[in-house]
């Protein structure tokens, strides 16, 4: 199972960039089976297994996924990724929203971010990555409301201080987005839509062409099969989950 667990590469490099000294603060300990459980995780949303199904060499399941409840209520996995995505170059960043299918063990449950369109059930995974194309926040929505609603929320989510340009595709046109977005001092790099008046003089279509980046995150997120369909009942779980793939992402640097 070496494709689907840490190597000793990412465990070090969670430790050496101040991780595990740090996370003590949310509640977290370097215990002997904290890496085990923590691979436990990324086994199960590699490969999309029902908690049950989880092979006997991470322990007994029913724990494992107890414990994941309880990190998950406390958002332990989302603040590593926090101290993490601290590192991130925030010159340029790059938002987009991407269409998650939920599974039927998914519903059942009302306000956790899964609505019923034609296609089926499903969620949003709307997020924003740096310059480096890496992941720096997230939020998960329902899969029928529009991107450009759920933008503001992601742009307040965000530090923009350092920021010169943030760049979306034509769905984000809107004027109050561009002001919200201008008034930090940051450029709103997002094209008129074809009906609009306006003109497109204010675009860097060199670095429009580069908003592939948030693609090719996505790419790499929906790798693993428990995000790219979401199996999680409740929304905190599933942001954790995502939370832990986007760790990935960055332990693999």
């Amino acid at each position: 199972m070496p494709r689907t667990m840490l190597n000793d590469q990412h465990w070090s490099k969670l430790k050496s960039c101040g991780a595990v000294l740090l996370i003590s603060n949310f509640g977290i300990y370097l215990k002997h089976n904290l890496r085990l459980f923590i691979e436990a995780i990324l086994y199960r949303i590699r490969t999309g297994c029902p908690w049950r199904d989880l092979p006997d060499v991470f322990g007994k399941p029913n724990s494992i996924f107890k414990k994941f409840s309880r990190w998950s209520k406390d958002n332990k996995l989302l603040k590593i990724f926090k101290l993490l995505s601290n590192h991130a170059d925030l010159e340029w960043i790059f938002i987009d929203a991407s269409h998650v299918r939920a599974h039927q063990h998914a519903t059942g449950i009302y306000h956790q971010a899964i609505s019923k369109s034609i296609g089926g059930n499903s969620s949003k995974i709307h997020l924003a990555v740096d310059a480096n194309g890496n992941p720096i926040e997230f939020i998960i929505g329902d899969g029928t409301t529009h991107d450009v609603k759920v933008a503001p929320d992601l742009i307040d989510s965000l530090d923009l201080k350092e920021t010169k340009i943030l760049c979306a595709d034509k769905g984000y046109d809107s004027g109050p987005l561009r002001e919200k977005i201008e008034k930090n001092q940051t450029k709103a790099n997002i094209p008129k839509k074809c009906d609009s008046k306006s003109s497109n003089q204010h675009m860097d279509w060199y670095l429009y062409k580069i908003r592939h980046l948030v693609e090719n995150t996505f790419a790499r997120l929906k790798h693993f099969r428990g995000i790219a369909t979401r199996y999680d009942k409740l929304k905190r779980n599933y942001e954790n989950s995502v939370a832990l793939a986007c760790i990935f992402i960055w332990l693999s640097l």
